[in-house]
């Protein structure tokens, strides 16, 4: 029975190594779409977005299964929880490429805003914690994941100096401030999958560790 059970866990490593390269590959991918007026490729992304969220059912029905079918250990009980907890964050950067990508297709149409490159380098920060993030899961490692953690406050400051120059744009010019508009959305988007990754990262460390950085 335990042997069952120990297959079963990693089944659901398996899974959540899964759904961590379908995330990954989803923000990249929607990058891409952004910074080469791809509209095929967003289009693919927001398509593929159930893709997503069926894995998610899948890995927090298999939880259920194991918390039901046997007596968790304290390190299972660990493992599954955190798995539950970060299948949430990994579902909501999932829906936040998806976004990325809808606004993609509008910028295609509408005329793009300024110079993207600082918001390609605060996208490369993110896309970095986020797999970091993932790593630290699979490798079971905790200094890792606590760099992922510390990563988060260089996102948060890409957020703010792009914010600060998108509302120079708008109070300098009243062309463009729609487009300005969607920029902002998607540097929140951006800083939203940082806050996510680090979230995921704070689970691996429960699950490693069994403290939680946020739990008192």
């Amino acid at each position: 029975m335990r042997d069952y059970y120990n297959r079963q866990l990693s089944e659901l490593e398996q899974l959540m190594s899964e759904m961590g390269q379908m995330i990954e590959a989803a923000i990249e991918e929607a990058m891409t779409a952004l910074l080469q007026k791809d509209q095929e490729k967003a289009r693919q992304i927001i398509q593929d977005d159930e893709k997503v969220d069926h894995q998610q059912k899948k890995i927090e029905d298999l939880c259920m299964q194991l918390l039901l079918s046997q007596q968790p250990v304290a390190t299972d009980l660990r493992q599954i929880s955190s798995a539950i907890k970060m299948v949430t964050d990994m579902e909501r950067i999932g829906d936040h490429a998806a976004d990325i990508s809808d606004i993609t297709l509008q910028l295609v149409q509408s005329g793009y805003p300024h110079d993207l490159s600082n918001v390609k380098k605060m996208a490369e920060e993110t896309t970095h914690m986020l797999k970091d993030s993932l790593d630290a899961y699979i490798e079971k490692d905790a200094q890792k994941a606590v760099k992922v953690i510390h990563q988060d406050d260089v996102v948060d400051e890409y957020f703010s100096n792009i914010k600060k120059e998108i509302i120079r744009q708008i109070n300098e010019s009243s062309e463009g401030g729609e487009q300005e508009a969607d920029l902002l959305m998607i540097i929140k988007y951006l800083e939203r999958i940082g806050d996510h990754a680090t979230n995921i990262a704070e689970w691996v460390l429960f699950y490693i560790t069994g403290e939680h950085p946020e739990i008192a």
